[in-house]
């Protein structure tokens, strides 16, 4: 017998304690009043509350009445019963789940029935899952996609990809849908060639958002991505194509990925700048000995952003050939010695400093260079590691250098996922009297704003993992304080689409890369004397 007979006449206590001891116990006998109460509610919220709970606890341990359940013409029950066979997988809902599917037209309900049989786990209605890819209703759509990818599914790559186009069109290109970028995550999940290929056709995507999801699930897939990224790093291919490949097998740090880009400097498949610093920085992040040697090489290069991003990478690296190396390099002098020297100290190439420290002229050259930084970070790290070197000399050294650097009553914020960018935008604010504060991706530099802080400039880069430049700039015109202040976009884009889009979402003005300290100075000092 029923603990529920006469439920209606007991106290509100009662009334608790009872649901309570239903939902615990999974009677089946109580099944039938506990339904009846659920489908004639007593009004009150709380009691109400509680058999919901009951029903679904009786249901849990229930498989065949929960299904059966499912052809209850009280809505609310049978939305409970998809869900619960969902949670608890239950499979001989399959055959229900999927034919109510495919006789509804309610979007919603659509929507609840495909959730609960991706959760069973339902491979055997695949094609259920590939007929709604491209449900009318982006949930519906967004949900199948993600299933397709999840089994692998790779009969869905030819239903994906258009979808992916669609958001590369002129009409389309400037807001990534929910549908593209679940069909990026899926077709890097289903991994076929087919799938891979064109995914990393569109690492240049024309949307930024679509070109942050690419780089993402690519970093995602680790070594298994290098091959289809080689694609792209090849003599004569598209120069923002090599970037954003160079940038992901840096991210990735996979040894396989060293061999690609040690092929594009040493075979020169481009002469491009941007392309070389990338290139560089992707060898420095994935830091083995082997790509010590064309690091060494780059500094031969006269562009001082290079330099900085082959420090940045050397620094972790040292040994005793590296450090003869540039011995020699900078002891030749010129305007080479002095690019190197002053790259050591804005990269805070500590290790390096430590090598070359006790190199007579060349260890004062770089502590003359030490000494005239304006930035007290530059100072405070030097002075650590005059402090570990130890002896005389450093000890006079470290009486050299500032206990306190007045800083500029100005505020910049300057983000970049790339270290010796950061190391660059610092040096550069603080010689003309700017306060730094640096990111390394849209949501940290984001994070700043939200915590009130106040800048008068900012200056981001355009593609970034987490958070990109766009979105960035976007949200930071709709914060208080930030409507107006001048945002500096750096960037190697050299398609106009790009440019247009930046300055719709509130960019001031722009600088390309490569460009000199000079360069950016007198960019800044156009917006904030």
């Amino acid at each position: 017998m029923s603990s529920l007979i006469g439920f209606r006449e007991q106290s509100f206590l009662d009334k608790i304690n009872i649901l309570n001891e239903v939902s615990v116990g999974k009677d089946i006998a109580d099944l039938e009043p506990l339904l009846e109460l659920f489908q004639n509610p007593l009004g009150d919220t709380s009691v109400d509350y509680m058999v919901v709970s009951a029903v679904n606890g009786v249901l849990s341990s229930d498989e065949a009445s929960t299904v059966k359940l499912l052809e209850s013409e009280n809505e609310k029950l049978k939305i409970l019963c998809i869900r619960l066979c969902g949670e608890y997988k239950f499979k001989t809902a399959i055959p229900v789940l999927s034919a109510l599917a495919e006789q509804t037209e309610d979007s919603d309900l659509l929507f609840e029935l495909l959730t609960s049989l991706s959760k069973i786990g339902a491979e055997e209605v695949i094609d259920l899952f590939r007929a709604n890819v491209t449900n009318e209703d982006d949930l519906v759509s967004s949900m199948c996609i993600e299933v397709v990818g999840e089994l692998k599914d790779e009969s869905s790559v030819g239903t994906l990809i258009p979808i992916v186009e669609r958001n590369n069109e002129d009409a389309n290109y400037e807001v990534c849908d929910l549908t593209t970028w679940k069909a990026v995550e899926a077709l890097t999940s289903i991994g076929s060639e087919s799938s891979m290929t064109f995914i990393v056709e569109n690492l240049h995507h024309r949307n930024p958002t679509v070109r942050r999801i690419v780089t993402d699930c690519l970093t995602s897939l680790g070594a298994a991505a290098v091959p289809y990224l080689q694609m792209v790093i090849v003599p004569g291919a598209d120069k923002d194509d090599m970037i954003l490949a160079a940038n992901v097998l840096g991210f990735i740090g996979d040894k396989s990925g060293l061999e690609v880009l040690m092929n594009a400097i040493e075979k020169e498949y481009s002469s491009d700048s941007s392309v070389k610093y990338a290139i560089y920085e992707a060898i420095g992040n994935i830091g083995t000995m082997k790509g010590v040697v064309s690091l060494i090489d780059g500094l031969d290069n006269e562009d001082e952003l290079i330099t900085l991003a082959v420090l940045t990478g050397l620094d972790h690296q040292v040994n005793p050939g590296v450090v003869k190396k540039m011995v020699e390099m900078v002891g030749s002098g010129g305007s080479k010695a002095g690019k190197i020297i002053r790259a050591v100290v804005t990269a805070k190439a500590l290790n390096i400093f430590a090598g070359l420290y006790n190199e007579g002229k060349i260890g004062r050259f770089m502590m003359n260079a030490v000494v005239a930084s304006k930035d007290p970070e530059v100072h405070e790290a030097f002075r650590s590691k005059l402090a570990e070197i130890g002896g005389d000399v450093a000890e006079a050294d470290i009486a050299r250098l500032p206990e306190v650097v007045e800083t500029g009553s100005k505020r910049a914020l300057a983000v970049d996922d790339s270290k010796s960018m950061l190391a660059l935008y610092r040096s550069i604010l603080t010689n003309i009297g700017f306060e730094p504060t640096i990111a390394v991706n849209g949501q940290e530099a984001y994070s700043f704003a939200e915590m009130g802080e106040e800048f008068d400039i900012v200056i981001t880069d355009m593609n970034m993992p987490v958070m990109d430049g766009m979105e960035l700039v976007s949200k930071l015109r709709m914060t208080d304080g930030f409507e107006t202040i001048p945002i500096i976009m750096v960037t190697t884009e050299s398609e106009v689409s790009q440019l247009e889009l930046a300055k719709k979402t509130g960019v001031t003005d722009f600088i390309t890369k490569p460009f000199t300290p000079e360069q950016l100075k007198s960019k800044i000092e156009q917006f904030v004397s």
